[in-house]
Formats: C-alpha cells, sequence, structure tokens
C-alpha cells in the first residue's frame, strides 16, 4: 500500500462505528500481532485495537478523524497529522499526530498517537 491508502485505512477504521466492519479494516490495516499507544490508551492484537477504537468512539459520540496535510513516509516509518471534529461540521475539539512502523506487507505494526490539543477539563 502506498502511504495515503494505509492513512486512509488507517481513519476509515477509527471512523467505522460497526464492529464487524471495524474489525476487518483493523485486520487490513495493522499486522495480526500490532500494537496501538497513546496517553489514554494502549492495545495489542487486532482484536483488542478494534475494541479500543470502539471505546474511544464512545468518548465523542458523533465525531470522526480527518486528516490534516498529508502524511510523510521514509523507508518504514510514517507520519501525518489528524484532527476529531463532529461529523456534521463544526471545530475540531482534538488534534494530534501518529507515528507508525510498517510491515513488509504494508500494514502497520506499531502505532504511537500524540495528542497535540485536548478539551479542557
Amino acid at each position: 500500500m502506498t502511504t495515503p491508502e494505509i492513512v486512509d485505512h488507517y481513519l476509515a477504521a477509527w471512523n467505522e462505528r460497526d464492529p464487524a466492519r471495524r474489525r476487518d479494516l483493523v485486520a487490513r490495516t495493522w499486522t495480526k500481532d500490532g500494537s496501538y499507544v497513546d496517553p489514554a490508551r494502549r492495545a495489542d492484537g487486532q482484536d483488542a485495537i478494534s475494541d479500543m477504537i470502539g471505546e474511544a468512539q464512545s468518548h465523542f459520540p458523533g465525531h470522526s478523524l480527518r486528516l490534516r496535510g498529508a502524511g510523510e513516509a521514509h523507508v518504514d516509518r510514517l507520519r501525518f497529522s489528524w484532527s476529531l471534529a463532529p461529523d456534521g461540521g463544526g471545530a475540531p475539539v482534538l488534534f494530534g499526530a501518529d507515528f507508525a512502523f510498517v510491515a513488509a506487507d504494508g500494514r502497520l505494526c506499531d502505532v504511537t498517537g500524540f495528542i497535540d490539543a485536548a478539551p479542557a477539563a
């Protein structure tokens, strides 16, 4: 997969609310033993990543991730920035950047998410 395709699949997995379809997207996007970590959560393996995404969605119902700018790739690494905004439009409530390692098969094997700006507590 190309960098834009990887990022598109990644965002699609985070935005998919149907658990079965999300699990399929996660399987196409992450390796079987892939991992994800950010300041609020961690998941190892496709099932755990899919469940973690569903749990994260419950904190922001009616919101979706959107790519900010273009992703960048260097050898087996990539980074991209995103925002989380209401589905019907409106100001984003979160901004962040993710850094990832890409396995030889073109799927993600390790993703680290960083939150650049979040709502006040």
